[in-house]
C-alpha cells in the first residue's frame, strides 16, 4: 500500500530499486545464507535476492533484516552502492 508518511523498510527499498532498474533474477538463491531469509516477505523476495546478488544490500551479522526500518545511513549506503553498478 501507498503509505508516504511511514518509514521504508530493507525490503522496500530493495523492492523500489530492482524495479526502477527493471532487474533481472539472478540464476542462483543468494538468500539462503542468511538466518532471517523466512521474514522476507513474498512480494520482496526476488527483489530482495536481486539486491544481494547485486551488491547493492549486504546482511547486518549474517542477518538481512528485511522487515525492518532502513536508517538514512542504510539507505545511503545502499543508494551508492546501487548508482555505482
Amino acid at each position: 500500500s501507498f503509505a508516504p508518511d511511514e518509514p521504508v523498510t530493507r525490503e522496500q527499498i530493495a523492492a523500489i530499486l530492482f524495479r526502477y532498474a527493471k532487474g533481472e533474477q539472478p540464476k542462483m538463491n543468494r538468500l539462503a545464507a542468511f538466518e532471517d531469509v523466512g521474514s522476507v516477505s513474498a512480494y520482496a523476495r526476488d527483489a530482495v535476492n536481486w539486491a544481494v546478488d547485486q551488491g547493492v544490500i549486504n546482511g547486518m551479522d549474517g542477518r538481512l533484516a528485511p522487515t525492518e526500518s532502513a536508517t538514512r545511513a542504510q539507505i545511503a549506503t545502499i543508494l551508492a552502492r546501487f548508482l555505482t553498478k
